[in-house]
């Protein structure tokens, strides 16, 4: 069986560690498991990875946020994926800094990536892993925040939730949604 797992973020140094960049660091930190590194590829930063006879396509759009929706399209067509097979792994300004919640479909929630997503792909029904970031604020500014570094206290304390998202991702491919879900959001 065959997944396609997409983490969200921009690519250059200078968005590395922004909280836009969650799913980037996840997607890292997974290949970190997998001992397989990424490779330029179409569209995508892309690594292989084999986990107990599935094999995991690990994508990170190299076409900026707003447009990730092209490459998740190409890879899920190249790869000939369902979209069933099919985890985005996002950043959530309304869910507490560290906080995952797992579902298998809904709206974009204003996620420029994730509309990216549902308007190429003509659906809502595909599995997001939703990374909270928080909502440390003030009105109107929520784009600076989302592409502003971590704290070094929010650095800090991100091990233990990247961790739990990796497994939540391996979870999804090995024993399903349902099963990854009410492991994920207990």
């Amino acid at each position: 069986m065959k997944y396609l797992i997409v983490g969200l973020g921009n690519i250059g140094a200078e968005y590395q560690f922004t909280r836009h960049n969650i799913g980037f660091l996840v997607l890292d930190r997974l290949a970190d498991i997998g001992e397989t590194t990424f490779q330029i590829a179409r569209l995508a930063e892309k690594a292989e990875m084999r986990y107990k006879g599935r094999t995991l396509h690990l994508i990170k759009p190299t076409t900026y946020m707003n447009l990730s929706g092209k490459a998740v399209n190409y890879w899920l067509q190249e790869l000939k994926i369902d979209k069933e097979n099919l985890l985005v792994v996002t950043d959530d300004v309304s869910l507490p800094h560290g906080k995952l919640r797992l579902r298998g479909k809904g709206s974009s929630g204003g996620h420029n990536g994730l509309g990216s997503i549902e308007s190429i792909l003509q659906t809502q029904e595909y599995a997001r892993l939703r990374f909270g970031i928080g909502n440390d604020y003030p009105k109107g500014k929520q784009a600076d925040y989302v592409l502003s570094n971590f704290s070094q206290e929010q650095l800090n304390t991100l091990h233990e939730p990247i961790n739990k998202a990796c497994e939540t991702i391996l979870t999804f491919c090995t024993v399903g949604l349902e099963k990854a879900m009410n492991e994920c959001n207990k």
